[in-house]
């Protein structure tokens, strides 16, 4: 089983007990501002999503890695890696991603975890680059996009919702671990 211990977390994969913690954060507004079309998720479309995401470690050897923060055990959100696959653009490239609850933020947890989840992609499973795909003004994910190193590549409007997204990269030259 994969499992990644930075200071403060652990990234791991899903369990069952995962489930109603991570529907929470997906039931939140605030938290779901900045994905999709904002629309919150229940139970029943995070326990597909979870399925998803532990379908994609099976097929792709990464996913999205369920964090838990070491000194209580509670689940902060998740870090991971997918393959984008709604972006002509992006086709083929592997995207590095993150969400977690609003009673996490600010605390330096997504750039931890995103960082660990970098190294793991470009040392442990040997990509060569790694992209990040955010919507323009989502300025907490800009802020970790910048404290990974990614640089701006290029601006692409979202196929299905029509808002501006912005993707970085970063290839194992350009990473300092």
């Amino acid at each position: 089983m994969t499992e990644i211990r930075t200071p403060r977390l652990l990234l791991r994969r899903w369990y069952d007990d995962d489930l109603a913690p991570m529907a929470d954060i997906n039931a939140d507004p605030d938290v779901m501002r900045w994905v999709d079309d904002g629309s919150v998720r229940d139970l029943d479309d995070t326990a597909e999503a979870i399925e998803q995401w532990e379908d994609e470690w099976d097929e792709e050897g990464f996913g999205l890695f369920a964090v838990e923060l070491l000194a209580s055990g509670e689940l902060a959100g998740f870090v991971g890696l997918s393959v984008p696959d709604y972006l002509p653009q992006t086709l083929g490239a592997v995207a590095i991603s993150w969400r977690f609850g609003s009673q996490f933020w600010g605390q330096g947890y997504a750039s931890e975890a995103a960082h660990a989840t970098l190294e793991f992609a470009l040392q442990d499973r040997g990509l060569d680059r790694v992209i990040s795909i955010n919507r323009i003004g989502d300025t907490a994910s800009e802020n970790v996009i910048r404290k990974l190193g990614m640089k701006p590549e290029s601006e692409a409007t979202h196929p299905q919702y029509g808002f501006l997204l912005s993707i970085h990269a970063i290839d194992l030259t350009e990473f300092q671990a």
